[in-house]
């Protein structure tokens, strides 16, 4: 066999192994209430702008400190970061939601927020 084959098998392999050890996480059944779903799709839309937000703010916080914005645009952004504070608070309430849900857990990379 070649040796693009062999990594790509041994790839496979590996990655049928981590399937294996995921299983009992995993559920059996799709839960298909309309209202989990709903629910469980605000968590996932919630989740990624949680993550957007944080690395927006981060990278405010390093163009702060390299001193590139000038005092109109750190309150434009403090006022921007403030309501989409307040927004997604109210989304979460909205689909009762806490803010510790909106993480997803990707196994073996850890936790993504």
């Amino acid at each position: 066999m070649n040796e693009k084959l062999l990594h790509l098998s041994g790839d496979l392999a590996e990655f049928a192994t981590e399937m294996e050890r995921s299983r009992p996480t995993l559920p059996q059944r799709i839960n298909a209430d309309p209202e989990e779903v709903e629910r469980g799709l605000a968590k996932l839309v919630l989740t990624l702008i949680e993550l957007l937000r944080q690395l927006m703010e981060r990278q405010a916080l390093h163009r702060l400190e390299a001193g590139t914005l000038n005092d109109a645009e750190i309150e434009r952004l403090g006022e921007t970061f403030l309501k989409l504070q307040e927004r997604m608070e109210e989304l979460k309430q909205t689909f009762g939601l806490e803010g510790e849900e909106l993480n997803l857990d990707l196994g073996p990379l850890g936790n993504l927020l």
